[in-house]
Protein backbone atom coordinates (compact mmCIF):
# COMPACT_ATOMS: atom_id res chain seq x y z
CA UNK A 1 0.00 0.00 0.00
CA UNK A 2 1.99 2.54 -1.11
CA UNK A 3 1.12 6.11 -2.74
CA UNK A 4 -2.09 5.36 -4.24
CA UNK A 5 -2.03 4.34 -7.67
CA UNK A 6 -5.76 4.79 -8.99
CA UNK A 7 -7.11 7.79 -9.72
CA UNK A 8 -9.67 7.95 -7.11
CA UNK A 9 -7.05 9.51 -4.57
CA UNK A 10 -6.07 12.43 -3.40
CA UNK A 11 -2.64 14.03 -2.17
CA UNK A 12 -2.09 16.20 0.65
CA UNK A 13 1.47 17.42 -0.22
CA UNK A 14 4.57 18.67 1.90
CA UNK A 15 3.78 22.58 2.53
CA UNK A 16 0.22 22.12 3.28
CA UNK A 17 -0.82 22.33 6.74
CA UNK A 18 -4.90 20.92 7.51
CA UNK A 19 -6.46 21.63 10.97
CA UNK A 20 -9.72 19.87 11.72
CA UNK A 21 -11.95 17.28 10.38
CA UNK A 22 -10.56 15.27 7.01
CA UNK A 23 -13.01 13.02 6.12
CA UNK A 24 -13.59 11.18 2.39
CA UNK A 25 -14.44 8.46 -0.10
CA UNK A 26 -11.38 8.29 -2.07
CA UNK A 27 -7.57 7.15 -0.87
CA UNK A 28 -5.64 9.90 0.62
CA UNK A 29 -1.67 10.04 0.44
CA UNK A 30 -0.70 12.79 3.51
CA UNK A 31 2.67 14.01 3.02
CA UNK A 32 1.99 17.55 4.65
CA UNK A 33 0.82 18.16 8.15
CA UNK A 34 -2.60 16.97 9.40
CA UNK A 35 -4.19 18.08 12.79
CA UNK A 36 -7.21 16.80 14.02
CA UNK A 37 -9.11 13.49 13.06
CA UNK A 38 -8.79 11.49 9.42
CA UNK A 39 -12.47 9.91 8.16
CA UNK A 40 -12.03 6.98 5.24
CA UNK A 41 -13.70 4.46 6.73
CA UNK A 42 -13.88 2.51 3.31
CA UNK A 43 -10.80 3.69 2.07
CA UNK A 44 -6.87 3.82 2.79
CA UNK A 45 -4.78 6.10 4.46
CA UNK A 46 -0.68 6.52 3.71
CA UNK A 47 1.05 8.89 5.29
CA UNK A 48 4.20 9.57 3.53
CA UNK A 49 7.81 10.17 4.64
CA UNK A 50 7.50 13.77 4.83
CA UNK A 51 3.95 13.40 6.55
CA UNK A 52 3.30 14.24 10.30
CA UNK A 53 -0.14 13.80 11.46
CA UNK A 54 -1.37 14.41 15.06
CA UNK A 55 -4.95 13.03 14.54
CA UNK A 56 -7.43 9.74 15.54
CA UNK A 57 -7.45 7.69 12.23
CA UNK A 58 -10.22 5.46 11.35
CA UNK A 59 -9.65 3.95 7.96
CA UNK A 60 -9.97 0.60 6.27
CA UNK A 61 -6.46 0.45 5.87
CA UNK A 62 -3.17 2.71 7.18
CA UNK A 63 0.03 2.63 5.87
CA UNK A 64 2.51 5.20 8.37
CA UNK A 65 6.26 6.22 6.74
CA UNK A 66 6.10 9.45 8.90
CA UNK A 67 5.20 10.38 12.01
CA UNK A 68 1.76 9.64 13.61
CA UNK A 69 0.40 10.59 17.09
CA UNK A 70 -3.20 9.74 17.67
CA UNK A 71 -5.03 6.18 17.61
CA UNK A 72 -5.20 4.27 14.30
CA UNK A 73 -8.73 2.19 13.94
CA UNK A 74 -8.09 -0.34 10.69
CA UNK A 75 -10.58 -2.04 9.82
CA UNK A 76 -8.06 -4.18 7.62
CA UNK A 77 -4.58 -3.25 8.03
CA UNK A 78 -2.08 -1.10 9.81
CA UNK A 79 1.31 -0.81 8.58
CA UNK A 80 4.21 0.58 10.09
CA UNK A 81 6.86 1.17 7.85
CA UNK A 82 10.41 1.34 8.61
CA UNK A 83 10.94 5.21 8.85
CA UNK A 84 7.31 5.32 11.02
CA UNK A 85 7.42 7.09 14.54
CA UNK A 86 4.32 6.24 15.96
CA UNK A 87 3.00 7.08 19.43
CA UNK A 88 -0.70 5.47 19.81
CA UNK A 89 -3.01 3.19 19.82
CA UNK A 90 -3.86 0.82 17.06
CA UNK A 91 -7.09 -1.41 16.69
CA UNK A 92 -6.66 -3.74 13.50
CA UNK A 93 -7.47 -6.87 12.22
CA UNK A 94 -3.68 -7.43 10.70
CA UNK A 95 -0.51 -5.42 11.34
CA UNK A 96 2.22 -5.41 9.79
CA UNK A 97 6.00 -3.40 12.00
CA UNK A 98 9.21 -3.54 9.89
CA UNK A 99 12.29 -3.03 11.67
CA UNK A 100 13.44 -0.08 12.68
CA UNK A 101 10.36 1.54 13.36
CA UNK A 102 9.26 3.37 16.19
CA UNK A 103 5.72 2.64 17.53
CA UNK A 104 4.72 3.27 21.58
CA UNK A 105 1.41 2.01 22.56
CA UNK A 106 -1.29 -0.85 22.88
CA UNK A 107 -2.13 -3.04 19.73
CA UNK A 108 -5.31 -4.36 19.85
CA UNK A 109 -5.74 -7.29 17.35
CA UNK A 110 -9.95 -7.41 16.44
CA UNK A 111 -11.75 -10.02 15.19
CA UNK A 112 -13.61 -10.33 11.81
CA UNK A 113 -16.90 -9.52 11.64
CA UNK A 114 -19.85 -11.45 14.07
CA UNK A 115 -21.49 -13.71 12.82
CA UNK A 116 -25.45 -13.87 13.15
CA UNK A 117 -25.88 -15.54 16.41
CA UNK A 118 -27.45 -19.21 15.86
CA UNK A 119 -31.35 -19.28 17.28
CA UNK A 120 -30.94 -22.81 18.41
CA UNK A 121 -28.66 -22.58 20.81
CA UNK A 122 -29.24 -20.87 24.33
CA UNK A 123 -26.43 -21.22 26.11
CA UNK A 124 -24.12 -18.32 26.24
CA UNK A 125 -20.48 -18.02 25.73
CA UNK A 126 -18.36 -17.67 28.29
CA UNK A 127 -14.86 -17.91 26.95
CA UNK A 128 -13.15 -14.76 24.94
CA UNK A 129 -10.60 -15.07 22.61
CA UNK A 130 -8.17 -12.25 21.77
CA UNK A 131 -7.09 -13.27 18.41
CA UNK A 132 -10.09 -14.28 15.92
CA UNK A 133 -8.78 -17.44 13.93
CA UNK A 134 -7.05 -16.27 10.52
CA UNK A 135 -5.67 -12.75 12.15
CA UNK A 136 -2.15 -12.41 12.00
CA UNK A 137 0.13 -9.92 13.56
CA UNK A 138 3.48 -9.60 12.22
CA UNK A 139 6.14 -7.72 13.39
CA UNK A 140 10.11 -7.40 12.37
CA UNK A 141 11.60 -5.81 15.25
CA UNK A 142 10.39 -2.82 17.46
CA UNK A 143 12.46 -0.32 18.24
CA UNK A 144 10.04 0.86 21.37
CA UNK A 145 9.06 -0.24 24.36
CA UNK A 146 5.73 -1.38 23.65
CA UNK A 147 4.04 -1.45 27.57
CA UNK A 148 5.24 2.15 28.09
CA UNK A 149 8.28 3.50 29.75
CA UNK A 150 7.01 1.40 33.14
CA UNK A 151 8.07 -2.55 33.41
CA UNK A 152 7.52 -2.66 29.26
CA UNK A 153 4.44 -5.36 30.16
CA UNK A 154 2.21 -6.04 27.17
CA UNK A 155 -1.88 -5.75 27.89
CA UNK A 156 -3.39 -8.93 27.18
CA UNK A 157 -5.29 -7.88 24.28
CA UNK A 158 -1.53 -7.33 22.72
CA UNK A 159 -0.72 -9.73 20.24
CA UNK A 160 2.24 -9.12 18.17
CA UNK A 161 4.24 -12.26 16.43
CA UNK A 162 8.21 -11.76 15.04
CA UNK A 163 8.50 -13.58 11.99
Amino acid sequence: MDAPKTAEFAHIGKSVIIKGELSGSEDLFVDGIVEGTIELRNNNLVIGPNGQVKANIHAKGVVVQGKLDGDIRASQRAELRKSAVTVGDIFTQRIAIEEGAYFKGKVDIQQDAPKPASTQSSKPETDAKITAPGTTASASGVSAGLGGSGGGSMSPHTSVTKV
